[in-house]
């Protein structure tokens, strides 16, 4: 699998691995997630967790749709699996949130796998700028 590899990629990426390794396969989502945020900030990224992205329908906000598990650094959305594969549904999910949150990449990132790295996927959103579908 290509992935697009940023110097940010790369370091989230590294921290997601070293996560892996340090657990290993099997946790639920949540338990990764807060080891993820704990090997972030080791490694000094700033991050938000738990975005509250709001659904907006033809210019009227319907309310909190989504949450977006990370934001690292204001530019890269991580959001993290444990399912026994990841499937287009996912890919649609962050495409989602990379044209919501005006942001070019993203990493999916599934860790119920052997090799972290087979559990990567990188999305990038072609349409940066863009106002999406839900804003005028």
């Amino acid at each position: 699998m290509h992935i697009y590899r940023t110097p940010l990629a790369r370091q989230v990426i590294g921290c997601a691995i070293e996560v892996h390794a340090t657990v290993g396969p099997g946790l639920l989502e949540s338990m990764y997630q807060h080891c993820l945020a704990h090997e972030l900030t080791l490694q000094g990224l700033s991050f938000r967790q738990e975005v509250e992205l709001p659904l907006v329908y033809k210019g009227i906000p319907i309310g909190i749709g989504y949450r977006v598990d990370f934001v690292v650094e204001g530019e890269l959305v991580l959001e993290l699996k444990t399912v026994e594969r990841l499937l287009p549904i996912h890919n649609a999910q962050m495409m989602t949130y990379l044209r919501q949150l005006h942001l070019r990449q993203g990493l999916l990132i599934n860790f119920n796998v052997g090799r972290l790295i087979d559990g990567v996927r990188s999305l990038l959103n072609t349409r940066v700028g863009d106002p999406g579908p839900s804003e005028p």
